[in-house]
């Protein structure tokens, strides 16, 4: 929790105490359903909430913007970025109901009112948003391919509206077999520990 506040000293009262609060609910969790493997529970809030902020790091989103995180699993990055970015708006959707259910629970354990969920496949789901979210889930072109109809096509952010997508350093035959234009932001320029120096997020224009 403490290198969430080093990375993010501008923190509410509320904000911190939510995010103090996120342990102890995933512990309890993943007690009841296995979520996130020990190792990984070990290091929750460097594997997990502060590589989920990294998309923070990139883009300071305006009020208002509207994110969908394809694949949420147990709510990352939706739950982190709910918590900091309380002016934008989240939609979490994944395929397995306990995972989703987990994701609600701890909504409504924090109070988060700008979180929304959708049990479903991503194909399924109605709407459009300013940025697609996810921590890769799959390789890049099949992603692409089951996001590219979400994506608004009106800008309101300094980025253009696209996916944000968390993944490893090593995606350079991906990007080749997408064929569209891919920024890479190395999350070791914003997080000194070692768990980032291959950790990226591929920003994917639209």
């Amino acid at each position: 929790m403490e290198t969430i506040k080093h990375y993010f000293p501008n923190l509410t009262d509320t904000q911190t105490q939510q995010f103090e609060a996120l342990k102890p609910l995933y512990d309890d969790w993943n007690a009841k359903i296995n979520l996130i493997s020990r190792k990984d529970m070990d290091n929750f809030y460097l594997h997990h909430v502060l590589h989920s902020l990294g998309i923070a790091k990139v883009l300071n989103f305006v009020a208002d913007t509207h994110l969908l995180d394809v694949g949420t699993g147990g709510g990352f990055p939706t739950i982190p970025l709910a918590i900091l970015l309380p002016q934008v708006q989240l939609t979490a959707v994944d395929s397995i109901g306990k995972k989703i259910k987990v994701v609600n629970e701890v909504v409504n354990a924090l109070g988060l009112k700008n979180v929304k969920t959708i049990n479903d496949r991503v194909e399924n789901t109605k709407g459009q948003y300013d940025f697609v979210v996810s921590r890769a889930v799959a390789q890049l072109p099949e992603f692409y391919r089951w996001v590219q109809s979400k994506i608004a096509s009106k800008d309101k952010n300094a980025l253009p509206n696209g996916i944000l997508y968390l993944k490893g350093s090593d995606i350079e035959a991906e990007i080749k077999l997408l064929r569209q234009e891919v920024l890479i932001y190395d999350l070791a320029d914003y997080f000194k520990e070692a768990y980032f120096k291959t950790k990226i997020v591929a920003y994917i224009p639209f």
